[in-house]
């Protein structure tokens, strides 16, 4: 690796780093604010709502990438600009398209860095948080996985596979127990529907267990019930939290959910969205480098190097809004989602890259 390669990364990194650290802290205080409210509640204390939000961070650091990215990029070059280094490396031979290849193959290792975070430690720290809140707040919560749950309610244990909207379930286990714990039935079904009070389980196989020599099963009876409903205490709004939204899943995670809900004719439109937005995410990062970059590298003269950052960061913030306003759309009117997300890219990529040749070769 050459020195000037290894000076321009070791540069992005600092002002990446310290673009993070900063976005990290603002959201933290924002997010502590937010969390003043419910401290006291139950055993929500202030070192509670701390957990809360430091386990937060990775999928914060994860889900804003980009901007965090684009913003130390671009400080980097700023700096480099600012001080006349830049000037200094383009009097040396280095033409602008080799100084941005050498930007964007940073960026591409900043990008690895951020989704392994995003795939394989916010899902575990975001899980773990939203436990510890949920334990603090005295919800009887079992345990968790990324499409549904275990929950136990007085006598009852519930286990729910599949868990759409809140009110809606899918591979629903019942299983009823005795003031002594001994087991009274256990019960499978398909569906399931919940209204806020009751469990309403449809065609359910109800296994009726008689224990009356110690715990060893004399007999039982299979029940196949169109419908059961079971009294339950849980809240429907702590079920709907339990629900994972598409940007929670991880990416793998994320291409099986829309399978299911494909396999069994149920709309899966958000979680494509989601699933094509992540693809075309690096891509998205490119673009709103190179072409805050033309400002940097760019012939306006008349105005201040801070000037010019300020105007490449707002253009590509907007590219970004404008590309998930495009997402929004698609689900709205139906379009096809993969062109919906990836064509803005594909187009700001194609002028960019004719802007730099032409810029390089002056």
């Amino acid at each position: 690796m050459k020195i000037l390669d290894r000076y321009i990364i070791k540069t992005m990194a600092f002002y990446t780093l310290a673009v993070m650290l900063i976005w990290a802290g603002v959201y933290s205080f924002f997010s502590f604010l937010n969390e003043v409210n419910e401290i006291g509640q139950a055993n929500y204390t202030i070192s509670e709502a701390m957990i809360y939000i430091s386990l937060k961070l990775p999928d914060v650091v994860s889900g804003h990438s980009s901007v965090v990215i684009l913003l130390g990029t671009l400080l980097a070059l700023g700096h480099l600009a600012g001080t006349s280094q830049l000037i200094v490396i383009r009097s040396s031979g280095i033409s602008i398209m080799n100084i941005t290849k050498i930007v964007l193959k940073t960026a591409l290792v900043f990008i690895v860095i951020s989704t392994l975070i995003g795939e394989f430690l916010a899902p575990v720290t975001n899980q773990a948080a939203k436990n510890s809140r949920a334990q603090a707040f005295g919800h009887n919560i079992l345990s968790k996985n990324q499409q549904g749950f275990w929950v136990k309610d007085k006598q009852s244990i519930v286990h729910v596979g599949k868990n759409f909207d809140g009110h809606l379930f899918s591979d629903v286990m019942l299983i009823n127990l005795k003031n002594d714990k001994t087991l009274v039935s256990v019960g499978q079904t398909d569906n399931a529907l919940f209204d806020g009070e009751n469990l309403m389980l449809e065609k359910i196989d109800l296994y009726q267990i008689d224990q009356s020599e110690g715990q060893k099963f004399n007999n039982f009876n299979v029940d196949q019930l169109t419908q059961y409903k079971v009294p339950v205490a849980f809240d429907q709004e702590f079920v709907s939290s339990l629900r994972k939204k598409p940007g929670e899943l991880p990416t793998w995670d994320l291409y099986n959910q829309i399978n299911f809900l494909m396999q069994n004719g149920l709309a899966s439109d958000p979680f494509e969205v989601e699933l094509y937005k992540r693809l075309v995410k690096p891509f998205t990062l490119i673009a709103m480098i190179i072409f805050s970059m033309l400002f940097i590298f760019g012939s306006l003269r008349d105005a201040s190097l801070g000037k010019k950052i300020f105007l490449g960061v707002a253009l590509s913030l907007f590219f970004e809004l404008f590309s998930r306003i495009g997402g929004v759309l698609s689900l709205r009117f139906d379009y096809n989602h993969f062109l919906v997300a990836s064509t803005p890219t594909l187009i700001v990529l194609v002028f960019v890259y004719i802007l730099l040749k032409r810029k390089s070769a002056q």
